[in-house]
């Protein structure tokens, strides 16, 4: 038998007529197996593994594999790469375990501390480690991040157990800030399960440090984990919340839960109250002059609202006004700024395909590409799994498969 002809029978064996059927039953049962919602398998990736040259797949991917099939990659036709060994056994509550684990361990310390002193200076020093994380971010992405940002985490708590009134508040402060970014890497890791503990976290130290400005913060995080989960009345709930006593907050707060509702409102199709609410934030965006060291996005990120504007229009399917908005964006991005230039890019290539403009999408895709396997960024991965859903119409066409070439390394042990 050859490669193709081995995993090809096995799928016929599982009942999985077609390619497509067999993508979405591995991308179920691994989504299962390994309680990770992220984890997915294409149909092009499958295809490839029916081809002459299969590659190897993730070492998660050969477990999902065994489990579905009954049957190592290694036995169905893959090229086994030097130095294989089977893993063992993995029980779903022993993988579900060990990423609890991994996920917790900066914020769940047992206490009591031994008590030491803590100087007030500490507080100014996580302040200004905070803004050098939020650089690294756009140029590294979360995974080189996480261990870094959430070890300085556990340092906060540990240290707000000895501090005592305002250093204790200060560092309150700080840890709910730190607290933010982790789960922030986590979401962009495409970990949703790790984003929403983190964000728990966050509100809770928010709540905690009696900062409102801090707890409509945590809100306004609480409100984009659920954004990604495409849940737009939960999005408009948190941000109306927080919202609820808006003259006692900063603009910068204000500002985010109105960009935020406005994604929410996205969700929902109501395309005029995205342009209210965003209208209503570029008004605020001139009283923006805190010194608060979180959530400077908006001062930090060129076209900050735009961005939020042509993002809105991509997911209402208004093709052509995103694209215009996208390429006034973008000409005003740092080349340094990968993560953040990548992920704006692939949206830009969907409004393209949207608008019925295949050629254009399939040239921007070329740079996100590249861009995507740097970065190793959950999101950028998936704004590129909505462009081949854009692109479907092209599936069969030159151009689609030029689409499909491009995407492969993205995609590779997927």
């Amino acid at each position: 038998m050859s490669r193709n002809d081995a995993l090809r029978a096995a799928r016929l064996r599982a009942g999985w007529r077609t390619i497509e059927a067999a993508a979405i039953a591995i991308t179920d049962r691994g989504q299962q197996l390994l309680d990770d919602r992220q984890f997915s398998v294409s149909a092009r990736t499958w295809r490839r593994w029916e081809g002459d040259r299969p590659g190897w797949p993730a070492e998660e991917t050969a477990i999902v594999i065994h489990d579905a099939l009954g049957r190592w990659p290694e036995e169905l036709g893959f090229s086994t790469p030097p130095g294989w060994i089977r893993p063992e056994h993995h029980e779903e509550a022993d993988v579900r375990r060990r990423a609890f684990v991994g996920v917790t361990a900066a914020a769940l310390v047992a206490g009591p501390v031994a008590p030491q002193h803590v100087d007030p200076a500490l507080i100014d020093y996580f302040q200004q480690q905070l803004e050098g994380h939020y650089r690294a971010d756009m140029f590294l992405g979360p995974h080189d991040l996480i261990g870094t940002v959430s070890a300085q985490y556990q340092l906060i708590d540990k240290l707000v157990r000895s501090a005592k009134g305002e250093t204790r508040r200060g560092l309150l402060r700080a840890g709910a800030a730190y607290a933010a970014l982790v789960g922030w890497l986590y979401q962009d890791a495409g970990d949703m399960e790790g984003a929403a503990f983190w964000r728990g976290v966050t509100q809770e130290i928010a709540v905690r440090s009696r900062d409102r400005h801090l707890i409509g913060y945590s809100l306004v995080n609480q409100a984009q984990m659920r954004t990604d989960l495409g849940d737009g009345h939960a999005v408009v709930d948190l941000c109306q919340v927080a919202l609820e006593d808006a003259d006692r907050l900063v603009p910068k707060v204000r500002i985010m839960a109105m960009q935020q509702q406005a994604h929410g409102a996205s969700l929902t199709g109501e395309r005029r109250t995205v342009d209210q609410l965003l209208d209503q934030a570029d008004r605020l965006l001139p009283r923006v002059d805190d010194d608060l060291p979180w959530g400077n996005a908006c001062r930090r990120t060129p076209g900050y609202l735009e961005v939020q504007r042509a993002t809105c229009y991509g997911r209402l399917g208004l093709g052509a006004e995103a694209g215009s908005l996208w390429a006034q964006v973008l000409a005003g991005v740092p080349e340094t700024a990968r993560r953040d230039r990548g992920v704006y890019m692939a949206r830009q290539a969907t409004a393209a395909a949207v608008a019925r403009e295949p050629d254009q999408a399939v040239e921007i895709a070329r740079t996100v590409a590249t861009i995507a396997v740097e970065t190793r960024s959950a999101r950028m991965r998936r704004e590129l799994v909505t462009l081949e859903r854009a692109m479907r119409p092209w599936q069969d066409a030159p151009v689609g498969q030029d689409l499909a070439e491009i995407l492969e390394p993205v995609t590779e042990g997927s």
